[in-house]
């Protein structure tokens, strides 16, 4: 062998063990995170707007805006669990974590708040919701706009 062909192996070999080892998350697991994330946070949310602001679940339902503040107050909480642990309790309980693509890290809360406000985006579309079933990284259409993966821990 050349002393070129040697030296080129070894720096391809370099390369493959500086790069992290990574497990993306599976799509069934993502659902259950999502659906305990709902039961966990959400539902007390909308309780306590219903019951205990409103004084019951007619004047919810006749109000407009009461959603609207319950889906921002999820978002909002939503943002800062996943900017500052990278996980929200469904996401733990499943050991999923939401990371920045290229450098494995947690994101800032704005890129989180903006993540949420693109998976309503892609949610209401549903194709953004279809997206993991065609791709090798499983990622969902607002992790791609906001260049974020959700890996296992």
């Amino acid at each position: 062998m050349r002393f070129r062909e040697i030296k080129k192996n070894k720096k391809h070999k370099q390369q493959q063990n500086n790069t992290p080892q990574v497990r993306y998350a599976r799509y069934p697991d993502k659902i259950k995170a999502l659906i305990t994330d709902l039961f966990m946070i959400y539902a007390p949310i909308l309780y306590l707007i219903a019951y205990v602001i409103m004084g019951g679940k007619d004047a919810f339902q006749s109000s407009q805006l009461a959603p609207l503040i319950g889906v921002t107050l999820y978002g909002l909480i939503y943002a800062v669990l996943i900017a500052k642990f990278g996980q929200t309790p469904g996401k733990k309980a499943y050991d999923i974590k939401v990371v920045d693509d290229t450098t494995y890290e947690n994101i800032g809360f704005f890129r989180a708040f903006l993540r949420f406000i693109a998976f309503l985006f892609s949610a209401t579309i549903l194709l953004g919701l279809l997206t993991p079933f065609y791709r090798k990284d499983r990622k969902a259409l607002h992790d791609i706009i906001c260049s974020t993966v959700e890996i296992y821990v």
